[in-house]
């Protein structure tokens, strides 16, 4: 159970802590006194979406704590808490320990359950029918469920990869074509590794080839006419006078040695000259070479090498290709076999809960009849798909219909059913399911709705009989209801610093009284007292 609920900054909530007991906890109090912040708070805690406008107008953050304690063992209370910024960043804690948002959700589905306005609304769509029949059933189910989604994971699994292996069998053909001619493109071109810089080196001397020639022959007429011719000049002269001393000697080899190394560079030189020569015809190869590489860059990748990686990878391809229809068929068959086991486990499931269906309703008619919709019928149908339409949950459409009044038929709830009818029906599902729940806390928000009289005190019965094999928190606004709790917590809002705080309080009897008979008349005085304490006394005799 929730032993502890602290808040702080959330609407008009500043800081308060509420020690909730076991059995039935009513909430009341002023109009816009943060009531339903209380709700709010506790989904929060359980992990739903927000909206960054609930946290309170000046600061930063809200945060939600509570106690979840377990009356055998003291060793096994657990603190679970969610703080929530204004940037939308959340800090959610199980024990100290950090946990995700769906990891804090996850947790704590197995603790609250929350039943307000939206739940009503959620009863409306035909869609969520099945959730409450499977829930009911689920002692019957879960084995069969479990096989069935399994099966499930997988078809879709393998549906997927027949929709995405390359297509049907005209579109592989299609895509192995252009694969072939690709690889065809790529392979007659023959590009080597380094061929684009060959080629562009290639262009290069091609497209200046004249000041090249004029540049070379420049230098080698210069270097063999004045720069030879003078070094040799001056060998003889050095020659002459090595004899005398081994400077000169010296001076006289590396001349010696220069003349040498310039006489190879001439000869280098001069045959440059025959490199430069091009043909009209070699320079529209190497064009020709070029404009293709260009092409295939522009198809395949940014240079050779990624043009020759591309080429691989689109082998590969086509060799999957080549063989994917022995694929397929392995993959068909395995379909085919899963859907042989899903139909079969499907119609146990269907079969199951066509009687499930049948004790669920008659458990939810009774319960109607307690809560005052004497004449009120649920009819729970449940139809089995035949055409093989696979769904998470089955083969089947499970649908709620409501008969109101007498000689009427049967009619889906949105199109019957008034708020404080849904409200009762919802209350009346609660009421069987809780049976079979799990759940410690089941939270009531405005479950009151459209009713009061006898129906209201029929509610308060059913709130009361709930809380006894659950911890119920529940926020109303009918004396006849708030009298049947075991605890009754009154919120009010003060003005404090120029801002509205909320505050709740514990009331002892006296105050229990007074806020029951404030509640039924609107004001305190002797009669209203009075009434206040006849409906505590038919409660606690209930």
């Amino acid at each position: 159970m929730i032993e502890t609920l602290h808040i702080e900054n959330i609407g008009i909530i500043d800081n308060i802590t509420v020690d909730f007991k076991r059995g039935l906890n009513i909430i009341t109090g002023e109009t816009g006194a943060g009531k339903s912040l209380i709700i709010d708070s506790l989904s929060l805690i359980c992990g739903n979406r927000f909206s960054k406008d609930i946290i309170k107008t000046g600061k930063d953050y809200c945060f939600v704590e509570i106690m979840i304690s377990n009356d055998d063992v003291e060793s096994d209370n657990i603190i679970v808490s969610r703080q929530i910024t204004c940037t939308g960043k959340n800090k959610c804690k199980i024990n100290g320990r950090m946990v995700t948002v769906n990891e804090l959700k996850n947790y704590m589905e197995s603790v609250i359950n929350i039943h307000g306005q939206n739940e009503n609304q959620n009863l409306l769509d035909e869609n969520n029918h099945i959730k409450y029949l499977d829930e009911y059933s689920k002692d019957k189910l879960s084995v069969l469920k479990e096989k069935y989604e399994k099966l499930y994971n997988e078809y879709v699994l393998l549906k997927l990869e027949l929709k995405n292996n390359y297509g049907n069998e005209k579109e592989r053909k299609r895509l192995l074509d252009l694969i072939e001619y690709e690889i065809n493109e790529i392979d007659d071109a023959n590009f080597k590794s380094d061929e684009e810089e060959i080629l562009n080196d290639k262009i290069k001397i091609i497209q200046n080839s004249e000041k090249i020639y004029e540049s070379i022959n420049n230098a080698e007429n210069i270097i063999s006419s004045n720069v030879l011719d003078a070094i040799s000049e001056a060998l003889k002269n050095l020659s002459k006078i090595s004899d005398y001393n081994s400077k000169y000697k010296a001076e006289n080899d590396r001349l010696q040695g220069l003349y040498y190394e310039l006489e190879d560079v001439c000869q280098n030189i001069y045959s440059y000259k025959e490199d430069i020569y091009f043909d009209e015809q070699e320079k529209k190869e190497v064009i020709k070479r070029l404009d293709l590489l260009y092409l295939l860059k522009r198809k395949y990748g940014n240079n050779i090498e990624e043009i020759i990686e591309y080429r691989n990878n689109i082998q590969i391809k086509k060799e999957e290709i080549e063989n994917m229809e022995e694929h397929l068929k392995v993959v068909s068959e395995r379909l085919e076999n899963i859907k042989i086991e899903m139909i079969d486990i499907a119609e146990k499931i269907s079969n199951i809960r066509k009687e499930e269906a049948l004790t669920l309703q008659e458990n939810i008619n009774n319960e109607l009849n307690d809560l005052e919709m004497k004449n009120a019928k649920i009819k729970i149908n449940v139809d089995f798909n035949k055409n093989n339409e696979f769904k998470i949950n089955g083969l089947d459409t499970v649908y709620f219909k409501v008969l109101t009044n007498v000689g009427d038929e049967f009619k889906s709830l949105n199109k019957i059913a008034s708020g404080g009818e849904i409200s009762r029906i919802m209350l009346a599902i609660k009421k069987v399911l809780a049976k079979s729940d799990n759940v410690d806390v089941l939270v009531f928000d405005e479950v009151d709705t459209g009713i009061s009289g006898k129906a209201g005190k029929a509610v308060g019965s059913k709130l009361k009989a709930i809380s006894l094999n659950h911890q119920v928190i529940c926020i109303t606004h009918l004396g006849v209801v708030a009298a049947y709790a075991d605890n009754n917590y009154y919120i009010s809002k003060d003005v404090k610093n120029n801002h509205t705080v909320s505050k709740v309080k514990l009331l002892n009897e006296n105050e229990t009284i007074e806020e029951i008979a404030r509640i039924s008349s609107g004001v305190i005085s002797n009669i209203s007292i009075n009434n206040a304490k006849e409906l505590r006394k038919v409660a606690c005799l209930a």
